[in-house]
């Protein structure tokens, strides 16, 4: 091990135990002010019948059980590439006591300051068989825009849409990405295991030959494919690592996004004004998707994290892209999730390695997911305070699970851990937030409240 990689496992250590302290620190000047945010029920409409739940932020059983909860969710899901909303909504609800809408805005914070510390985390890291960053920027870039949009979309409609319509979505979706996942990981390992044993086989072949000499030959005369991929990388700093051009265009799309989201704040709801507004959006996302998707179909650019195996892309395919971004948009928008649930199994699917969908998918989710935190804090969605606290909770789970898991893949030698953990992220998120749906549904009935569609256009929040 050298001295690098040593002083490297000592700052993510070291920034881990700031963001801890700070936490520390945090609960401390909580216990002793409780803020005047407790049960705090926003100005609504009576059309749309969702009074808003904010508890105090007291230190107890409560806040101490939910961080840890938080911050094993978000140490999985940033590893496993989605975030851990899945995670964050149902121990916002069960255990802190928000109402549901709340804690889909305070756990897109959550997945904010989760995937913007593994982004860092990821920035220096490379590719496990190629001479590349471990990010792969033309895939974030064709997804990305489409997610964004997506976001957009799903935080309007987290205004409109009833609670047993958002829990029938979650269990459908969960469930059937969870058993996919699964079955790629299954394939993956067994990969892994063939790969193993040719290794343990060419290593004997080695060790069976005479002199040095014959066995320095065998090397250099043995197929390069094979070669051991546990060898290490080439290394390079942070700013060779980072593609400035195609992380540019992101950063530009969403400041763009951004910007009308924030104007249309100003203009009356529902007006021409601010619809207009919001349309602006759909050809600043489709422009850029649209722009790399024609690069990839013209063969200027490709998914260099494929190597050699490189696919003729079609337009309806690269179509096809476009819309499952703007799906995990929209539902990650809708449901407080992070748009990984839906791009992580799909890069698996074409081929990508784990590490790089990971990586890939968290950097999409760091876009989406502060845009989506910013919508909702611009709606008055969710208490501050409580947000930050929740948000330093996730940062340093995301970089201990980040550390934790590259040491456990490089000692086994198996990559498909990360799909195992996607996997079991995914299945306990579809049993949490199914259940906890399904149980305030009950509720609801129970009461004979209110189950129907809310109206956007009559939705109040106080300035």
């Amino acid at each position: 091990m050298g001295v690098h990689d040593v002083s490297q496992r000592w700052d993510v250590k070291w920034v881990a135990a700031k963001v801890l302290i700070a936490l520390i620190l945090l609960v401390t000047v909580s216990a002793e002010n409780t803020t005047s945010e407790s049960n705090h029920t926003l100005d609504v409409d009576s059309n749309l019948h969702y009074p808003h739940t904010w508890p105090s932020m007291k230190f107890g059983w409560k806040i101490i059980v939910g961080s840890i909860v938080g911050f094993l969710g978000s140490a999985f899901g940033n590893v496993g590439g989605v975030g851990g909303g899945g995670i964050f909504v149902p121990m916002l609800t069960l255990i802190i006591g928000f109402d549901t809408k709340s804690a889909i805005a305070i756990s897109k914070c959550m997945i904010t300051g989760g995937a913007t510390a593994t982004v860092f985390y990821n920035l220096r890291q490379r590719h496990p068989t190629l001479d590349l960053p471990v990010i792969d920027y033309d895939l974030a870039l064709l997804f990305t825009p489409m997610l964004m949009l997506g976001i957009s979309i799903g935080v309007a409609f987290n205004l409109i849409f009833p609670e047993w319509m958002l829990t029938v979505l979650l269990i459908i979706l969960f469930v059937g990405l969870s058993i996919k996942c699964f079955f790629k990981g299954v394939e993956t390992w067994k990969k892994e295991t063939i790969m193993k044993k040719e290794a343990k086989k060419k290593n004997s072949r080695i060790g069976d030959i005479a002199t040095p000499e014959d066995a320095a030959h065998y090397i250099q005369t043995e197929d390069p494919a094979k070669e051991d991929t546990k060898e290490p990388r080439k290394k390079v700093s942070i700013v060779e690592n980072i593609r400035w051009t195609e992380l540019g265009h992101l950063f530009t799309v969403w400041f763009m996004i951004l910007t009308l989201e924030i104007g249309k704040n100003y203009a009356t709801i529902c007006s021409k004004v601010y619809w207009a507004v919001n349309l602006l959006q759909v050809p600043i996302a489709v422009g850029m998707s649209s722009y790399q998707a024609m690069r990839l179909y013209k063969g200027q650019r490709v998914i260099a994290s494929k190597g050699d195996q490189q696919p003729k892309w079609g337009v309806w395919q690269l179509i096809l892209f476009c819309g499952c971004g703007t799906l995990a948009g929209t539902v990650a928008g809708l449901l407080g999730l992070g748009g990984g649930f839906i791009l992580a199994p799909l890069f698996l699917g074409l081929g990508i390695p784990p590490q790089v969908a990971s990586a890939t998918s968290i950097l999409a989710m760091a876009f989406s997911a502060s845009m989506a935190a910013l919508e909702y804090y611009l709606l008055k969605r969710f208490p501050v305070r409580y947000a930050l606290y929740l948000v330093a909770v996730a940062t340093a789970a995301s970089l201990v699970g980040q550390h934790l898991v590259r040491k456990m893949v490089a000692v086994l030698g198996r990559a498909s851990v990360i799909i195992f953990i996607l996997t079991f992220t995914l299945c306990v998120s579809a049993v949490l937030l199914g259940g906890s749906g399904v149980a305030h549904m009950i509720q609801k009935i129970e009461h004979k409240e209110y189950m129907g569609f809310g109206n956007i256009c009559t939705y109040k929040v106080k300035h």
